[in-house]
């Protein structure tokens, strides 16, 4: 299977990073399997870099790695991944021991509502019915080195701003 990975470089070796700022999944290297998804994250990089041109790299995912690895998968946007999400993103330290995380991406357009559930404005259940109103992207999360050795670079398409 293909996965993507939008970049202002090609990434022929991909690399666990420690972010500078909080994701959806934690620390480690992110691809998703919808092209576009990898194109508007390159284009995002290259507007904040200053960039002229960008990459979506492309890889081939193990198929086997979610039976191989320390997985989880969130399947939608239920209590459970919100939970994780949360986690991930309000608790400075957290740590997660998978190596594969794969589920839904929380993006700039669902930031809103969970700006609301923060300030406890509006319930998770009510997140959650307000989530599945949205057509959520998936992602995958390789969290540890070992789980890099799931994918294997094929190529690097340009994107031009």
């Amino acid at each position: 299977m293909k996965v993507y990975h939008g970049s202002v470089d090609i990434v022929t070796t991909p690399e666990i990073r420690t972010p500078n700022r909080s994701l959806d999944y934690g620390a480690g290297f992110y691809a998703t399997t919808s092209y576009k998804q990898a194109e508007d994250w390159v284009r995002r990089r290259m507007k904040e870099n200053k960039a002229a041109k960008g990459y979506v790299n492309i890889y081939e995912l193990d198929e086997t790695a979610m039976e191989t690895y320390n997985t989880i998968a969130f399947t939608q946007a239920d209590e459970k991944w919100v939970d994780f999400v949360m986690s991930n993103r309000m608790n400075r330290g957290f740590t997660h021991d998978y190596d594969i995380v794969y589920g839904p991406v929380a993006n700039d357009n669902i930031y809103a509502s969970f700006a609301l559930y923060e300030q406890n404005i509006i319930s998770k259940r009510m997140l959650i019915e307000e989530l599945r109103t949205y057509r959520l992207v998936d992602q995958y999360l390789f969290h540890t080195q070992k789980a890099l050795s799931a994918i294997r670079f094929i190529e690097a398409k340009e994107v031009n701003a």
